[in-house]
């Protein structure tokens, strides 16, 4: 049975993760369980961007049940899954947009808001807030692909080869979406302190992003 990496993460245990997914492919429960735990909150953040808070669990686990089902059939590492999973949570949210009649939404959990404080006007402070996860509400207010764009870097982590393969665009058109979109993000995040007067104190950002 594959056991995990004590406190394995994104940024650390692709290697382990790697090995969860073969295993769950091989049909090992716990394998999968560790996959699901580490994968799911990302893929939710994603989902949320496109369908809104409400409707987000629901679509993402319609897309597990398609993963789980198709599981057997993928091929490839830690990167190329987490691609191949934010592929399919974001066909089940558009069949779900589709059904539904709703144009897509750029947003996140309405309940939590991060600022900081007047000197952060930089994309890295914008993608440092995302990596603590509470800044989802502001990509509400960011043109759809742009906030595509930075959930599935920032936030799903793939690079720009995996994420314009998830869009069916090319690498550099995500690229300038990123950018763009952290860049308005760092605007946001400004904006917001001014107001509420509350400081983050955050993770090292993730600098490939643009």
């Amino acid at each position: 049975m594959m056991t995990p990496v004590a406190g394995a993460d994104h940024d650390s245990g692709d290697a382990w993760l790697t090995a969860a997914v073969d295993a769950a492919q091989r049909g090992d429960e716990t394998a999968f369980r560790v996959v699901y735990r580490a994968v799911h909150p990302r893929l939710l953040a994603y989902v949320r961007a496109l369908v809104g808070e409400v409707d987000a669990e629901d679509v993402t686990s319609e897309a597990w049940l398609q993963i789980a089902r198709d599981l057997e059939r993928f091929g490839g590492d830690a990167d190329r899954f987490r691609g191949w999973t934010a592929t399919i949570a974001r066909n089940r949210a558009l069949d779900h947009i589709r059904r539904t009649g709703r144009r897509p939404v750029a947003g996140g959990d309405e309940n939590v808001l991060l600022t900081l404080p007047d000197r952060a006007d930089t994309a890295d402070q914008a993608l440092e807030a995302l990596a603590t996860g509470r800044a989802m509400r502001l990509i509400a207010r960011l043109p759809l692909d742009q906030a595509e764009a930075v959930v599935l870097r920032a936030v799903v982590g793939l690079d720009a080869k995996g994420a314009a393969d998830v869009l069916g665009k090319r690498p550099g058109a995500v690229r300038t979406a990123a950018h763009r979109g952290l860049r308005r993000l760092a605007e946001l995040l400004t904006e917001t302190s001014t107001s509420d007067g509350v400081t983050f104190a955050g993770t090292p950002a993730q600098k490939d992003v643009r």
